[in-house]
């Protein structure tokens, strides 16, 4: 990794820490950093841990689970589903969009930057944190899986009424990672073109997260 330019919360350090001096992730740093010498890879490597620098552990309420970054040039910007706000919306952000309007009976701004959702508490996380130019899920094999995964493990076992979405089959996988004990689990299709409207569309996601957050007094997302 090219660690002079990664920056996360120090709140997530301790619980991180682990994670950092195992060997796979040793392993991952030198792939990544590799990558980038050699290639075009996405994010800009400042972007890498975004997620982790705009929201701390504590005030995580929602987690949203994507597969890896966009690999278009100029497309990701280190958060997962969003996009720089000069950028068209992409897709799967837009039937999002769709399903949040129906849902709230709102208008939402058509922007593809996400980023006060992150601020609100909503952990946009892709399951790779980067990705090689043109070749999507070129980095699912180099140990990022392993760290994201022990990311939704820490987020389960130390914050307190959590929602997880898990959209498609790829994030409905890790659900045996969650205490649904403690949190709120909903699962759905992907938001996809190829497959919102096999079940995503409807799903009353978002109201029901909104709903679960209220109960347990952390307060509804603004989510248009």
């Amino acid at each position: 990794m090219v660690e002079r330019e990664v920056k996360i919360a120090s709140s997530w350090e301790p619980l991180l820490r682990d994670e950092f001096v195992q060997p796979y992730f040793q392993l991952l740093r030198e792939k990544v950093r590799s990558a980038y010498l050699g290639g075009r890879v996405f994010p800009h490597p400042s972007r890498m841990f975004r997620v982790f620098e705009l929201c701390e552990p504590k005030d995580v309420r929602v987690v949203v689970l994507g597969q890896d970054p966009y690999h278009t040039p100029g497309v990701a910007d280190g958060l997962a589903f969003s996009s720089f706000p000069k950028n068209p919306v992409p897709p799967s952000l837009e039937n999002i969009y769709k399903e949040i309007e129906t849902e709230f009976g709102c208008v939402c701004a058509r922007t593809p930057d996400l980023t006060k959702w992150v601020e609100q508490g909503v952990f946009l996380m892709n399951a790779s944190l980067t990705v090689e130019a043109g070749k999507a899920n070129a980095h699912a094999d180099i140990g990022w899986h392993e760290f994201t995964n022990a990311v939704i493990r820490i987020v389960s076992r130390e914050c307190e009424h959590v929602v997880f979405l898990l959209w498609g089959n790829y994030a409905r996988n890790k659900r045996s990672l969650i205490d649904a004990s403690r949190h709120l689990v909903l699962e759905s299709p992907h938001p996809s073109p190829l497959s919102a409207h096999k079940g995503f569309f409807g799903n009353e996601h978002f109201k029901a997260a909104n709903e679960y957050l209220e109960k347990h007094g952390r307060g509804p997302i603004r989510w248009c």
